[in-house]
């Protein structure tokens, strides 16, 4: 077999030959050899390769499995098939986050005290402590974790695709087990698409019905709230800029913005702009959102908590005044 070619594709065909001969030595001189070309490869060359190496991941020990499941995300990111190369990712995320709840279990066991963190090196004295599995699963979450924002980057895979349902559960478990956040995938796979949303104005007691996707936290909710209605000149105040709306959607880079709203919760609680939007209770089957005036002044640098996420907030309609009045009966007063 003759490897060491000079070019992406090249590269990712050895990679596949020595994968599916069991020629560790080869694989590896091939994935070398992978990461050197890829500053060379074009857009169709990633659009290839995505696919191709997802479907290897399956035969790869754990560690190398992850750094690949890292290469087919940046695959994805330049154009790959998302939705073809996410079940297998999202198959050897879950294979990681089960070892490593198993990982978090043996260390409390075994001794306690501080975990290493997962980018920590994996030495022998870990992997005696807690056994290979376990050990492996842990220190590759991070890489598991870029490869899984990746995938949810697409709409398609956050609404369709295989395998995604189970990882919530199980990100939360080594979350609650270790103390780490996970922050980027839990916010990945908490992203909610198509999904109806009431606003309530307490000032006027106006109400409109909209519709958000893709929208990561709700800094990013509350700059495209105030354009949407703020700048459609449903509501008073000064509305961002068309570059403040932009980046929040899908322009990329960030530039400075001042909060409109305080976003308050059907119960009077406050919302955070910190969180996501899937912190906005359902009533009656429909998120419920109250803005209020801000208590103080709000600046953040407006922008999408994932860059690669397109986020978009639709309105669809305005209520009438009784139907407006209707919800407002189910919200509470602001609480200080």
């Amino acid at each position: 077999m003759i490897f060491g070619r000079k070019t992406f594709p090249g590269a990712v065909s050895d990679f596949e030959k020595a994968v599916r001969a069991q020629d560790a030595q080869g694989a590896e001189r091939a994935y070398v050899q992978i990461h050197r070309t890829a500053g060379k490869a074009g857009d169709g060359d990633y659009q290839e390769a995505g696919p191709r190496l997802a479907a290897l991941l399956p035969q790869l020990p754990p560690l190398p499995r992850a750094s690949v499941a890292v290469v087919v995300g940046a695959c994805v990111e330049r154009g790959a098939d998302a939705l073809a190369c996410a079940p297998e990712v999202f198959a050897g995320a879950r294979e990681a986050f089960t070892a490593a709840a198993e990982f978090c279990t043996r260390w409390a066991e075994s001794g306690g005290g501080e975990l290493p963190e997962p980018d920590d090196e994996l030495t022998e004295a870990i992997v005696e402590r807690t056994g290979q599995e376990p050990a492996m699963g842990w220190f590759t979450l991070e890489q598991w974790e870029m490869a899984c924002v990746a995938m949810l980057n697409a709409g398609a895979v956050r609404r369709a695709a295989d395998g995604k349902a189970e990882l919530p559960t199980l990100v939360e478990r080594v979350a609650e087990a270790s103390g780490h956040e996970f922050k980027c995938l839990t916010y990945a796979l908490r992203v909610l698409d198509d999904e109806p949303l009431v606003v309530l104005h307490r000032g006027t007691g106006t109400g409109y019905a909209l519709r958000m996707s893709g929208i990561g936290d709700n800094f990013q909710l509350h700059t495209l709230l105030a354009g949407v209605l703020i700048g459609g000149a449903h509501l008073p105040g000064e509305a961002p800029s068309a570059r403040e709306i932009a980046v929040s959607r899908n322009a990329a880079g960030q530039v400075p913005t001042t909060g409109a709203f305080n976003l308050v919760g059907a119960d009077g609680g406050w919302i955070f702009n910190e969180g996501s939007p899937s912190d906005i209770h359902v009533v009656d089957g429909v998120r419920l959102l109250v803005l209020d005036p801000p208590p103080y002044r709000r600046a953040w640098t407006a922008g999408r908590f994932f860059p690669g996420m397109h986020g978009d907030l639709v309105l669809e309609r305005v209520l009438d005044a009784e139907e407006a009045a209707g919800w407002f009966e189910k919200v509470a007063p602001a609480k200080g």
